[in-house]
């Protein structure tokens, strides 16, 4: 609602390493010690770092034959997502004490709009103290938080003072924060999109700022439009508590790379039976199925079909991927392989809400 965005109270959650803080809260001997969750030193892909580990550069999405060779001492534990869902769900039922306007955007981070909330608290800055006194109390782990007037800024505002910290940045303060910002922080700038900002003279918020919309659009595309509002604080999107997922996939890393196309299919028939297990828990089916295959050289290729009908049975699931499998010649020797599934067959039901002017 164009009138009522700017007096919203918006607060991003973002949990503190959570995956590594998970096995480092349930194996205690863990605790301060530079931990990978997934991947090995010879094979497959980090999934999470510990602050410990973040000290030397470990990161998400490397390599875990990089991540040891950052950090020699560094200590590779498996995934247990049941374990972080559950402790999700924990995290989840603390967010619906104060609102019903949660959208989580994944199992450890979530937008809440507290602008009316079942404390009656007017202050947002509280209630995100709060939250997070909560989740450290009843469950163990540190929480990070952003409190603004839009999600935009809360998710930038919720890394300003990370580990377990908060920022708020009230509406009248937002362009100032913004405008000093390093381009690269802004969220939703990748590296790529970063990089070609610099090539244009835009390093801070107030490089972008400078530029006309006219400008932008033109060296940026479509957007070019988004970043000019969103330097200047403005951004519509509500929360959304009914936010469906666009796509729902399945992958898996191979202990050894693969050369045989039809040691690829066995693989492929596996992650097709996980796959539909996840949309036949959820109801989902669709109509976009697409291979993801990542090469020996870690380079990745998506290959994807639209089909006329919805589909979440594993059979057509595997035998659309084997027909991509086979579209062109394999590049290299396959390190991973995937299916997701997407033009899917959900709906997303638009909450209307009354937005009430309280102060920060």
């Amino acid at each position: 609602m164009e009138t009522d965005w700017r007096q919203r109270k918006i607060i991003h959650i973002d949990m503190d390493a959570f995956y590594a803080s998970v096995e480092q809260m349930d194996f205690p001997e863990l605790k301060g010690k530079p931990i990978a969750v997934g991947g090995s030193e010879v094979r497959g892909v980090v999934s999470a770092a510990s602050y410990e580990a973040r000290k030397y550069g470990v990161r998400s999405a490397m390599s875990g034959v990089q991540a040891k060779r950052l950090c020699p001492d560094l200590i590779f534990v498996p995934p247990r997502f049941d374990r972080y869902t559950e402790i999700s769900k924990r995290i989840r039922a603390i967010f619906k004490a104060y609102t019903d306007l949660v959208e989580p955007l994944s199992l450890d981070e979530a937008y809440l709009d507290v602008t009316v909330n079942k404390k009656g608290n007017p202050s947002a800055t509280l209630i995100a103290q709060e939250i997070r006194q909560r989740i450290f109390d009843e469950i163990g782990l540190t929480a990070s938080a952003g409190i603004s007037n839009t999600k935009f800024v809360a998710k930038v505002a919720s890394d300003y003072n990370k580990p377990n910290g908060q920022k708020t940045v009230p509406p009248d303060e937002v362009e100032a924060f913004l405008e000093v910002l390093d381009i690269k922080k802004f969220y939703g700038i990748g590296k790529v999109t970063a990089e070609k900002m610099y090539h244009h003279g835009i390093f801070t918020g107030a490089d972008l700022k400078a530029r006309s919309r006219e400008y932008l659009e033109e060296h940026f595309g479509k957007s070019g439009g988004f970043y000019y509002n969103i330097v200047r604080g403005i951004h519509y999107s509500e929360v959304k508590p009914n936010r469906v997922s666009k796509s729902v996939a399945a992958e898996h890393t191979f202990e050894e790379n693969l050369t045989s196309e039809l040691f690829m299919e066995e693989r492929l028939a596996h992650i097709a039976e996980t796959l539909e297990r996840r949309l036949k828990k959820y109801s989902i089916s669709g109509k976009t199925v697409t291979l993801k295959i990542k090469y020996s050289d870690f380079t990745t290729q998506t290959r994807s079909k639209t089909l006329p009908y919805y589909i979440s049975d594993k059979g057509l699931l595997l035998e659309t991927a084997k027909e991509l499998l086979y579209q062109e010649r394999l590049k290299e020797s396959v390190r991973l392989l995937g299916i997701s599934l997407s033009n899917l067959n959900t709906e997303v039901k638009k909450t209307v809400v009354v937005q009430l002017k309280f102060a920060f």
